[in-house]
């Protein structure tokens, strides 16, 4: 199965018309956050592949405009092709805006969600548009990761944890993925292609 996920950044190679045709065949799509509705919307048509999203500190305006045929999976869990998803929206608190939660916050709403992992027998693939604390995330209280998302990943061993929300570019992929534990983090910033066997 081939995975894209997007965050943060608007990218051209993947929104001109036409441009998608330089990837190959995408099976499934993954927004951890930051981008305009219409974009995910595109992405969801032109690859016609399930688009599965949370949102990020700066999408407040899907309250009134989600993306069209997407699905926002904020603490929930969505079974596709047998991969076990899961999602976190919001960045760490630090102006008191919309989707914004404090540690606390955050590990109430992970521990609320506990039963829904036991009852799929745990998890594959966990979405978020923080970082996990100490891993790619900033010192700054708006990019600070959640240490809530790095006890996630050491009780339940993700195979992957992609997330968005720290701007960087990439001279390699190790400054774009981290393993921890068995679970591949990566920052999605922009967008990011894998492969993912069943």
């Amino acid at each position: 199965m081939r995975v894209l996920s997007v965050s943060d950044r608007v990218e051209s190679v993947l929104y001109e018309p036409g441009a998608y045709k330089c990837l190959k065949e995408i099976d499934l799509i993954l927004s951890c956050g930051d981008l305009p509705g219409e974009y995910l919307t595109y992405l969801v048509t032109v690859f016609n592949a399930p688009l599965f999203y949370i949102r990020g500190n700066h999408d407040a305006g899907y309250d009134i405009k989600p993306p069209e045929g997407c699905v926002d999976i904020h603490g929930k869990i969505v079974v596709y092709n047998g991969i076990r998803i899961m999602g976190w929206q919001g960045s760490h608190w630090y102006n008191g805006g919309q989707l914004q939660y404090t540690e606390s916050q955050m590990k109430k709403m992970i521990f609320m969600a506990k039963l829904k992992i036991w009852w799929n027998n745990g998890v594959d693939f966990i979405i978020s548009h923080a970082p996990p604390r100490d891993i790619h995330d900033g010192r700054d209280s708006c990019h600070k990761g959640f240490k809530c998302f790095k006890d996630l990943i050491f009780d339940y061993s993700p195979n992957y944890f992609l997330h968005g929300h720290i701007h960087t570019s990439f001279k390699n992929s190790k400054a774009r993925k981290t393993r921890i534990n068995n679970t591949d983090v990566v920052n999605t910033f922009g967008y990011y292609v894998f492969d993912y066997k069943l």
